[in-house]
This record gives structure tokens, sequence and C-alpha cells, in this order.
């Protein structure tokens, strides 16, 4: 890992720049795919599921009988730890669950605001080499609770043609709809477009690689909204001489292994708790079976010493991490000037894992610094405010004279004969 003693703020962004590449190496093969997908379908979704997957077969949707195996070769005690998060989960969404907004502007002016299920959703699941059945919690539970009507979701099928059984069960149990065996830059431009097999969908939720990022953010160019622009995962620790060494390096080491484009920081205003977590990493990386991933993603990452915790809060703050755990004697001081984080996880046990897995909170964050303007899913990214207003004839005389005046400066006759007929049909 690189040590960085006391950067300055003017090199700030060169040391936390994310080991990303860049849009532009991406793009052109997004554009390709999804060009290919929108002219020939199934067609195409196949072709390229053969190229980057390495497996062909005819019937790209899961069949009941897939999922009742699935069902079936599924260890209890896992679909007890399933239920356990999918119970907590719910909890979680269910409490954010709002009333309809109502209030009288004026005498005779009613305005509120409803909130309504986004019909048509698609869930993206990563497989590969962490098939994450967790996430098919974090996205399907949210989506049934607001009442989404259509919950297509999509993941990349294995060498047999198989998704994982985890997945299959996790669908099932949340009520997914249609589960599409197709994955990557294919399985985001079949829910933009819409082919035989992949119905479309309004909205697409789901982690990915960086090309399923890219994928998601030109679906946006063709009338399909997405949860974020989530890329690699991210983790960034503060933790002084009151942290357990071995703690915090079991939580940089749990992102490292996502992927070796992950990216893990500790700031520390110690440097004795610095040297003791980097060798906790050499320790616990030598027993791990990702070692090879996690030892790359762990060559991208810092630890950096910082004076004071003042400074720590400055610089945390113009990262924006995924993931943001806080032990340290004035973990306050951090909760309450957190600006821009994806989830924060506070003391000593409270590992990112918990978020990850089984708390209740959402473990679909922005990464890439996306957490200085967008949030986490959460129950309101599966609906869409309206808002309603119903005027009397009181109403419109107390606010007509009002919009007269400002449709008329604004140089729109037509908007203001609109009231003005009403007011003289009221005279």
């Amino acid at each position: 890992m690189n040590k960085i003693y006391n950067p300055t703020p003017d090199i700030w962004a060169s040391i936390l720049e994310r080991p990303t590449k860049t849009v532009n190496d991406i793009e052109q093969t997004v554009k390709e795919i999804f060009s290919a997908v929108q002219k020939d379908g199934d067609v195409a979704v196949a072709q390229y599921t053969t190229q980057f997957d390495d497996v062909s077969f005819e019937n790209i949707e899961v069949t009941t009988a897939e999922i009742d195996a699935a069902v079936a070769t599924l260890p209890n005690d896992l679909k007890e730890a399933i239920a356990l998060a999918k119970a907590n989960i719910e909890k979680f969404h269910q409490a954010q669950k709002t009333t309809r907004v109502s209030v009288e502007t004026t005498e005779g002016v009613q305005c509120w605001q409803e909130k309504r299920p986004i019909q048509k959703v698609g869930l993206y699941i990563p497989g590969g080499t962490a098939p994450l059945f967790s996430t098919v919690l974090m996205l399907a539970v949210p989506a049934k609770i607001a009442g989404c009507s259509e919950i297509v979701l999509c993941s990349p099928p294995d060498k047999n043609g198989n998704i994982n059984p985890a997945i299959l069960y996790a669908a099932h149990l949340c009520g997914v709809t249609k589960i599409i065996k197709v994955g990557g830059i294919q399985a985001i431009a079949g829910m933009t477009f819409g082919t035989q097999a992949i119905p479309k969908v309004y909205k697409i939720f789901g982690p990915g690689n960086q090309y399923v990022t890219v994928a998601k953010q030109l679906a946006t160019q063709f009338g399909v909204a997405i949860d974020m622009p989530a890329g690699p995962s991210e983790l960034l620790v503060v933790a002084d001489d009151t942290a357990v060494p071995a703690f915090v390096a079991s939580d940089l080491l749990s992102q490292a292994e996502h992927g070796t484009d992950s990216q893990v920081i500790l700031v520390s205003t110690s440097k004795a708790m610095m040297d003791a977590v980097e060798n906790e990493i050499q320790l616990q990386l030598n027993v791990l079976p990702r070692k090879a991933i996690a030892e790359k993603a762990i060559a991208n990452s810092k630890l950096i010493f910082v004076e004071n915790d003042a400074i720590a809060l400055d610089l945390i703050n113009e990262y924006g991490p995924e993931h943001f755990i806080v032990c340290t004697a004035n973990n306050d001081f951090y909760v309450d000037g957190i600006q821009n984080a994806g989830s924060v996880f506070i003391g000593n046990y409270t590992p990112e894992s918990a978020g990850d897995y089984a708390s209740g909170t959402n473990h679909t964050l922005p990464t890439n610094g996306y957490a200085k303007n967008y949030s986490g899913v959460n129950l309101d990214s599966f609906m869409k405010s309206m808002t309603f207003q119903k005027i009397s004839e009181q109403g419109i005389q107390n606010i007509g004279k009002a919009i007269e005046n400002m449709a008329e400066a604004e140089g729109l006759q037509a908007h203001k004969n609109a009231v003005t007929l009403r007011l003289k049909s009221l005279e």
C-alpha cells in the first residue's frame, strides 16, 4: 500500500484518484453493442453472450423448473441467512414510506404530492467471480414494497448456461417477475430497447463493472432512467489509536476482494495505527481465497496520515467515499460533519459487511465521487413523486391577477387568457 504523510490540499485530487479507466476507453464498445441490440434484438444478445461469456443456449429466460432446482439445492442455513437479511431490509425500507403531503397555499388553492411506483424496473445482478445474490435483496425488496408491477432481473450465466442458485432463490423469494440469463453491456442494452425475450424497462438498477456502468449511462440517452453511475467498489476508513488494527485491515480487505479495480483508503491521525494496519493486511491477505484479486486492489490503495480530525474530515469530504467507516475517539465529529458518503459505518463493531448483507440498509451506493451528488438506492428510487392541484372559484380569484401579470410580463398572452376567461365568468 502507498503511504502518504501530510498531503497538502492541492494534491488531494491526484492522490485520491480512482484506478478506473476513462469513459472514452469503453464508450465505443458500448455504443457498438447498443446499436447491434437495438437493430437485431435477441440475435445480437446471443452473439455477445457467446463472445463474452463463452456460452450459448436457446432459452435465455429462467424456467420454473430451474428455480425449483435452485430452491432444492440451497442449504438451509443459507436460506435462513437470506430470510433474516430480507426481513431487516424490508423493515428499513418499509419505514421509508411517506404519506401524502397536502397544503392549501392560498385560500381555495389546494396542492398535494403523492408517490407512485415506477411500473417496470430492471435489476442488474453481477455474476462472474462473485455472484451477488445479496444485491437481489437490496433491489427487489424495495421494488416490491414500492409496488413496481414488473421486476425484470438480468444476470450473466456461467459456462454451463446457468445462473447461481442463490441468485435464483433470492429472486424467487422477493417476487421478481422475470429472470434472464444475460449479463454485461448486452443485458443493459436489452432492458433499454426491449427484445423478444427481454422486456423494455423504465429504470435500471444495480452495480457492475466499468462496462456496465458506462452502458447504464448510455441507456439514459434512450429514455431509460438509472439508479446512479455505480462502478467498482470503494471504502475509506478513518481510524485513530482507539480502533482495532485487525478489524480495520479486515474491512479494507473485504472491499479489496471485490475486484482488481476496487479502491480502499485508510486515513489516520496515528502513524502507529497505519503501521499496525499494514502488518495486519499482510497477515490476513495471505489466507484469503481471493488473494490475487485483493492484492492488486491493495496495490492501488493508500494509507494517508494527517495531523488532526479537521483535516481528515475535509479530505474525506473531498473524496466522497461509497462506504465510510469511522473508528475514532471522536466519532460524532465525523458523523455530524460528513457531507459526501454513500453509507456510514460507526464504531469498532460495525463492519461494512453488515451493510452489504443483513443490517437493513441498502448496499447499492454511489461510487467514483458520485456520493457528492447522488443518494444510494432507497425506497424512493423505485417511485416517482406526482403533484396535484385543485382550485376553487375563490382560489382562482385569489391568484388570478398575479398569474395574468406574470404571463403578460413574459409575453405569453394565451397563458393570460386562460385565467382572464375564468375570472370574467365569475363577474
